[in-house]
């Protein structure tokens, strides 16, 4: 994917009024840059810095580019992404983008790749769960906090 996003209009585009300043920081550093920062997430309080990914969806609504910072990991060679959002007992505005939209793209550090995405279930979802909880191990502590399954995204790389 070579596209290039007018900074300005997508962050606008974020609802200001819903996303915390942080993720708007943290979204405009990893565009600026290109990826060259960003996406190495220091999110302090002794953490290790956190990899993470842009998420470009389609709005469900709107048929907008959406995009999102996110922590993921890699598995099985895909990259994975959380539905946690802080454990809330509601899903994420991107979850329902991806499940009426499941083409979508990524950007890791510098490389864009456009994906598939699907939500793992049974056994496979147990596995990359626990991979998951490697990673960020505050995930164990949102699924705590909500009666909802925390999804767990596979992303398929698809031919550019």
């Amino acid at each position: 994917m070579t596209e290039k996003y007018e900074l300005s209009d997508l962050v606008d585009d974020l609802d200001t009024s819903r996303q915390p300043r942080w993720v708007i920081a943290h979204l405009r550093a990893y565009l600026e840059s290109g990826g060259k920062q960003g996406h190495l997430f220091d999110a302090g309080a002794g953490n290790s810095p956190l990899p993470t990914l842009l998420l470009t969806t389609r709005g469900r609504k709107s048929g907008k580019k959406r995009m999102s910072p996110l922590v993921y990991g890699v598995f099985e060679g895909n990259h994975i992404i959380v539905g946690s959002k802080g454990g809330a007992e509601t899903h994420t505005g991107w979850y329902f983008n991806l499940l009426e939209h499941p083409d979508a793209e990524i950007q890791v550090g510098t490389t864009h790749y456009k994906v598939r995405a699907r939500i793992a279930s049974g056994p496979e979802r147990a596995r990359i769960w626990a991979h998951m909880l490697t990673v960020f191990p505050t995930y164990g502590d949102y699924q705590k906090k909500t009666d909802r399954e925390i999804p767990v995204f596979v992303l398929e790389n698809q031919p550019a």
